[in-house]
């Protein structure tokens, strides 16, 4: 199937150039070492250089999420990261697309397929739903990201990680304050007070949002709230308390469109989703703790604990069921309350003469929720026909180790296993009873080996196994789309096989490779999707191929480059039937972008310093670089998007205002106003499958940090 606008140059192409120029500039230019000093926690459960992490695992700092946009999505800033996937939908009220290494490209809502967690916490719920709404940006430190086999030891749904980390407070108070506006009515506000009270830390930040939207029926409103309040109660015991409100009061579903439709106005709501008034409303309040203990002897512990609800209510169009009268509209209602424990201890010893840093640990959690839906009419409730109390827990234990072998070899081993229990009891008993129960359980090993080959060279090998459980709304239809806890589907069990290499050229380079291989069975895929419902069944298998670069150069005191590129096949090994349709082997797995690329070059006013995190003063600009591959809507591969380009110019300035500094952001995004298919519902029943992406459109802001 066509699409509006071909890829004019190939991935590979664009890569060999920006490497081999980042490369050959930096090893000539005399700037501070800022390559291996970034450190991460996500690989090893404890601090170390993500230069000698045996894993795929990248760091996005405060300055990149701060310039990358007005911090309202991961996509902002995530998308330099290679083999992590974030497609705008344009749509509030099902979140952003995420998948890691094709993990979570079969979600038409939210996110799954990859753990999220904020300051220790966990975002996902343990059934491998979780939220991206969840991280608020404006007060966010740092996100890493991993992907590969060690994000196994994260268990359930653990494609890949996403870890996000608040801001700590600053030995010197200070109040920020920050608004944006933008193309399609956006409108956004922030406001954060941060800095030391006496042996307390605080940081409170308060954000709202709201966008009329690219396209008709995608008017949202948000406001979010973010406190992190630290302290030390005992010596060598630091505390933190996190408590974070997000309130969604609207967010329109625009819904996708068909090729026709997308073709005469990709501006437009799907088919009956403004007569129908389809939208989503949510509110969440999470509270959460943890704790770490220094014990001596490089021995600590790690507690955390956490509760929360969230209150979820949608207007759909309807599902289409052919047995049934045409639906004039439904809702579906969850109400949610969730908590969790979880218990670490790190420990650095010795096997006789050999250092072994090493953590055993263990996680529950456990999430209910009451599910309700019924028909509506006019985007009002008109009838109740489900009504039912869903619960999910896991309960896992792991233990992960790195040993320094020689000085040239270090291995790391790691096991997790994992019990993850689903109960459905039905109240509503007229169309019989949906109740039922199931459990998965699983043992996931991993094992590494890193070469240090010299002091800016690193080269490893990984393999782990892994499995992701369907979630309860993956399980809350049976194959026909009707109501009732689906116990037909099967956890996915997967083999992964990683080898990479780090690489420092100079103080002022480095370049990261990875090449990987993961052999899925029973493959949680989308049977269908229709009038916001999705069902699901098992592929009986998949494979995925792939490489991943990352790659960062200063070529001048002024002027830093930053490359990200990823290639993948993911497809059905095994043919299938979904449903009455025949699936081919060597079909591609849809959803999945075959080949992403990013790119930057920025320019600052003042030379780059060590250590440096944010522009002192003066101005900044820089031209980012978007290319995406091929995009399959569904299983037969019969509708697809073509791949794009698209090019954005940014600009930022900072004035020193007495003790204050004043920044001032503007942004132009798809600069040559290509038009293209920014993400897909994959095997949408009614070839609904397209959500377009914005034409050219543009951004402006403005912050202001007072020390007090």
């Amino acid at each position: 199937m066509k699409q509006i606008k071909r890829q004019k140059a190939s991935v590979p192409s664009l890569i060999r150039t920006s490497l081999a120029l980042a490369v050959a500039s930096a090893l000539h230019a005399p700037v501070a070492a800022q390559t291996l000093s970034e450190v991460v926690v996500s690989a090893s459960r404890t601090e170390q250089r993500s230069f000698d992490a045996p894993a795929a695992v990248q760091s996005i700092d405060r300055a990149t999420i701060e310039g990358a946009g007005p911090q309202v999505n991961l996509s902002e800033s995530l998308n330099r990261v290679p083999g992590l996937t974030i497609l705008s939908r344009q749509n509030y009220a099902q979140d952003l697309q995420v998948s890691i290494r094709g993990f979570g490209a079969r979600s038409a809502f939210g996110i799954r397929g990859v753990r999220l967690l904020v300051d220790g916490i966990p975002a996902t719920t343990p059934d491998g739903q979780g939220q991206g709404s969840s991280i608020s940006l404006t007060s966010t430190d740092r996100i890493e990201v991993l992907r590969g086999p060690l994000a196994q030891m994260y268990g359930n749904a653990a494609g890949g990680v996403i870890q996000a980390f608040t801001r700590d407070a600053p030995a010197t108070p200070e109040f920020a304050a920050a608004a944006y506006t933008g193309s399609f009515g956006l409108r956004r506000t922030d406001w954060q007070y941060a800095g030391q009270v006496g042996q307390y830390g605080l940081v409170a930040d308060y954000s709202t949002f709201d966008i009329d939207g690219f396209r008709d029926n995608s008017k949202t409103e948000r406001k979010q709230f973010n406190g992190k309040l630290s302290f030390e109660p005992f010596e060598a015991t630091h505390v933190n308390v996190v408590f974070n409100r997000f309130d969604m009061p609207l967010a329109q579903d625009p819904a996708g469109l068909t090729k026709a439709q997308m073709d005469a106005d990709p501006t437009q709501a799907g088919t009956n989703t403004v007569a129908r008034s389809v939208r989503k409303i949510v509110l969440q309040n999470q509270l959460g703790a943890s704790m770490l203990t220094e014990l001596g002897n490089n021995r600590s512990i790690t507690a955390r604990a956490y509760t929360g609800t969230r209150e979820n209510l949608q207007y759909q169009a309807g599902i289409f069921i052919p047995t049934l009268p045409p639906p004039t509209g439904a809702w579906v209602g969850l109400d949610r309350t969730y908590y969790g424990v979880g218990l670490q201890y790190n420990a650095q010893s010795q096997l006789g003469s050999t250092p072994i840093k090493w953590a055993l640990g263990y996680d529950y959690d456990e999430s209910g929720e009451t599910r309700q839906a019924g028909a509506a009419a006019l985007g009002e409730k008109t009838t109740t026909n489900r009504n039912e109390d869903n619960t999910a827990s896991n309960s896992d234990v792991f233990m992960q180790g790195t040993a320094l072998v020689s000085e040239k070899l270090s291995v790391v081993a790691g096991l997790r296993h994992s019990s993850v229990k689903f109960k459905s009891d039905d109240h509503y008993l007229s169309n019989g009873d949906g109740s039922g129960a199931t459990t998965y359980q699983n043992t996931s090993p991993v094992l590494g080996v890193t070469y240090h080959a010299t002091d800016a060279l690193n080269v490893f090998a990984t393999y782990g196994k892994g499995f992701e459980t369907p979630t309860l709304n993956e399980v809350a239809y049976n194959g026909a789309g009707v109501p009732g806890f689906n116990t037909n589907i099967q956890a996915s069990n997967s083999q992964h096989f990683e080898v990479g290499a780090k690489w420092a050229p100079s103080a002022q380079a480095r370049v990261d490779f990875t090449a990987f291989k993961i052999n899925t069975t029973d493959e949680i895929v989308v049977a269908s999707s229709s009038g916001g419902n999705s069902t699901f069944r098992n592929a009986p298998g998949t494979t995925r191929t792939g490489w991943e670069l990352s790659g960062s150069a200063q070529f001048s005191p002024h002027l830093r480059a930053t490359l990200a590129a990823s290639q993948i096949d993911a497809e059905y090994s095994q043919a299938f039937l979904s449903g009455t349709t025949p699936v081919a082997a060597g079909n591609k797995l849809p959803g999945i972008p075959q080949s992403f690329l990013f790119s930057e070059l920025l320019w600052t006013q003042q030379p780059a310093a060590s250590g440096q995190k944010a522009l002192a003063t003066g101005s900044q600009a820089g031209i980012e670089l978007t290319q995406a591959g091929r995009l399959y809507a569904n299983d037969t591969n019969t509708a697809s998007a073509d791949g794009y380009t698209t090019l954005a110019l940014k600009a930022s300035h900072v004035w020193a205002l007495g003790a204050g500094r004043l920044t001032t952001y503007a942004r132009i995004d798809n600069v040559a106003d290509e038009r293209y298919v920014g993400s897909v519902i994959v095997n949408q029943a009614g070839s609904q499958f397209y959500e377009p992406a914005p034409g050219r459109n543009w951004t402006l802001g403005v912050r202001f940090v007072l020390p007090l």
